[in-house]
């Protein structure tokens, strides 16, 4: 109940009661009687008015029933006797991760999971969602008051959904080729449950699959692997390339030689004799040129 109704009670029943009958106390009771009446319709007019903040709705309930009906951010005016509590529509997270830094109320460890394969996989993993606020009187009723929704519905649902959904993917595949799809899967299934219990859900960010230490030394020998094989790859056809070089040099070296073997005839040869003559006279040195066959 409003202090200020109380206070007025109690100045009322002060101006009321007079159980010594003395005279000046009678003259005062009807001022006390007065005041309280005053400071109880300030109380009940007090208790009529509910200002709820931005990104809350306020769930009422009178006489331990909740109303079906919120109240919306801003003033409100509800009958004096009503007791409102306020539910926090705003996007939150529930975080699972292995940094200290990140731990808080709405925080808990990295969870394990088995694979297909029968490997323990831990993820890392921040669930963001918010009340709906037309189902924030449902989830009161249902569920119970303030942030108790956060155990017995997020945290369940949250870390069941990634293990139902983990097993049916092997770890490798976890790790890689299917994050994707093992993301949307796991996004779809708890959307569902969240749904069915009033909370929307925004967004699921897997941030992080840590793999036994015996998988990731297997992966990354088959990525060394795969890098050697490349490598082997790129020098033979690199081998490849300069043979087929040196084989069309060598059918080049092969033709010249067979061009120049064949007979050549009297007037060709006589021909290259006269160039030869007079690049020898051109130069500056003592010469002798014999002209002739013979």
């Amino acid at each position: 109940m409003n202090l200020l109704v109380l206070i007025g009670i109690t100045l009322f029943v002060i101006g009321v009661a007079n159980p010594t009958g003395n005279k000046a106390f009678s003259r005062m009771s009807g001022l006390f009687r007065g005041a309280g009446i005053v400071v109880i319709l300030l109380g009940f007019l007090s208790s009529a008015v509910r200002i709820v903040e931005p990104g809350k709705v306020g769930v009422r309930s009178l006489f331990g029933k909740v109303q079906p009906t919120t109240l919306n951010s801003g003033l409100n005016i509800i009958n004096p006797l009503e007791k409102v509590e306020l539910f926090d529509i705003t996007t939150q997270s529930y975080t699972m991760s292995g940094a200290e830094k990140e731990r808080s109320q709405l925080s808990d460890g990295p969870i394990r999971v088995l694979s297909a394969d029968g490997l323990e996989v831990t993820i890392d993993m921040t669930v963001l969602y918010r009340v709906n606020p037309t189902q924030a009187p449902a989830i009161r009723r249902e569920i119970g008051p303030g942030y108790t929704y956060i155990d017995k519905i997020i945290r369940p649902t949250a870390r069941t959904r990634i293990r139902d959904n983990a097993v049916m993917y092997n770890a490798i595949d976890l790790y890689s080729k299917k994050r994707e799809e093992f993301q949307a899967n796991i996004f779809e299934s708890i959307r569902k449950d969240f749904e069915d219990r009033g909370i929307i859900l925004e967004n699921l960010l897997v941030r992080n699959i840590s793999l036994p230490e015996s998988v990731k030394m297997a992966i990354e020998a088959k990525i060394n692997a795969e890098q050697e094989a490349q490598k082997m790859q790129f020098v033979l056809q690199k081998e490849t390339q300069e043979a087929e070089r040196k084989r069309v040099e060598a059918k080049g070296i092969s033709d010249y030689q067979q061009i120049i073997s064949e007979p050549l005839n009297d007037r060709l040869l006589k021909y290259e004799q006269i160039k030869v003559m007079q690049n020898l006279v051109k130069t500056q040195n003592s010469k002798v040129i014999i002209l002739g066959d013979k």
